[in-house]
């Protein structure tokens, strides 16, 4: 039996990423939670002497979110360093990108004699999607050449996809509730600027058309939005 076999027969539930990483979403609050504990997963079935990152892109501007040990910090630094690496590629051409024995892979230029300094053998980046493009990338770093049998790169795939999947929920709920909060604040302004129009009409005599043009001329002239004026009419006869 191989150790890739013996862990995941030791660990039992290895086989089995979906369920395991379902659980995790459901347990956690913040997609950063999510992520350190989706590493911590991958840590375990991948074994100890691979280190594991999340990288994210924030409107432009990618970062470490989770990481298993310091080694993997500092890989993604080097690749922040020189702005290339394996796991930015993956992240940026949405594509699997291996690295069997990086003394002899001259792909990644000045990040190269860094990573190798600091252990680099092999590594495995792959992407992860929150929608259509992908929103961040997993890093595995091994300290051996040929680090990542086709068993474990395998599995890796399974641990990105299933994550890109959970991402993309997170993504989805996130989007709808802003959806939601978005039309509770707008039917709430909405009925903000209803009574302001009545109160309008009642202290002008006039009809609710010309009460709304007294509303919008007063924004207009403030600089302020509708609603704004909308609300202090309101309070000013609400006490």
């Amino acid at each position: 039996m191989s150790d890739h076999d013996q862990r995941a027969t030791s660990h039992g539930t290895t086989r089995d990423p979906a369920r395991r990483l379902q659980d995790l979403l459901l347990s956690t609050e913040a997609v950063e939670d999510f992520l350190a504990a989706f590493i911590d997963a991958a840590s375990v079935a991948l074994g100890d002497e691979i280190s594991a990152g999340v990288m994210m892109d924030r409107d432009g501007h990618v970062i470490t979110v989770a990481c298993s040990d310091e080694s993997a910090a500092r890989y993604d630094e080097e690749q922040y360093r020189y702005d290339e690496g394996p796991c930015l590629s993956a992240l940026r051409s949405a594509k699997v990108i291996l690295v069997e024995d990086l003394a002899a892979d001259y792909r990644f230029g000045p990040y190269r004699p860094g990573a190798l300094a600091l252990g680099v053998r092999s590594s495995m980046s792959l992407p992860l999607y929150g929608g259509v493009e992908p929103v961040g990338a997993l890093n595995l770093c091994s300290r051996s050449a040929h680090g990542f049998s086709p068993a474990e790169q395998a599995e890796a795939v399974d641990f990105a996809d299933e994550a890109s999947r959970a991402l993309n929920l997170v993504v989805r709920i996130a989007h709808d509730v802003e959806i939601t909060d978005e039309l509770h604040a707008s039917l709430i302004s909405r009925t903000v600027i209803d009574r302001a129009i009545g109160v309008v009409c009642a202290q002008n005599r006039c009809d609710s058309e010309d009460a709304l043009a007294m509303l919008r001329a007063t924004a207009a002239e403030r600089g302020v939005e509708l609603r704004f004026v909308a609300a202090e009419r309101v309070a000013a006869v609400s006490g």
